[in-house]
């Protein structure tokens, strides 16, 4: 098993930034794909972008593309987005999701708010 946990949520002011983090425990050897996804109120939810454990090879959404920016820290077992040009479009639940390319994101956690105020 595996246990997702998001923190670094909030509320900012549009054009500013934040930095979410996801605390990765328990069975990690499952998670050699991290990604992160986001669902706003009464929208379907939406891949935000994916980051490799081992090569730190990234991929986003068209949408965050430029601004945000995934990243690992393998000693601590963390991921990060960093979101910078925040956008009152990027309010949602984000959250943190684990698996491989075999099985997909069989992981999820709980989610952290973002709130982005115009």
């Amino acid at each position: 098993q595996v246990q997702l946990d998001e923190s670094g949520g909030g509320l900012v002011q549009a054009g500013g930034s934040l930095r979410l983090s996801c605390a990765v425990s328990g069975r990690t050897s499952n998670t050699g794909v991290m990604g992160w996804f986001r669902q706003a109120p009464g929208k379907e939810r939406e891949f935000v972008g994916r980051i490799t454990w081992v090569v730190g090879a990234t991929y986003y959404a068209d949408s965050v593309k430029g601004r945000f920016t995934i990243s690992r820290d393998s000693a601590k077992n963390k991921v990060y987005l960093e979101m910078n040009s925040l956008k009152p479009e990027d309010t949602a639940v984000y959250s943190c999701v684990a698996g491989t390319v075999q099985r997909g994101y069989e992981y999820w956690g709980l989610g952290t708010q973002v709130t982005v105020s115009s």
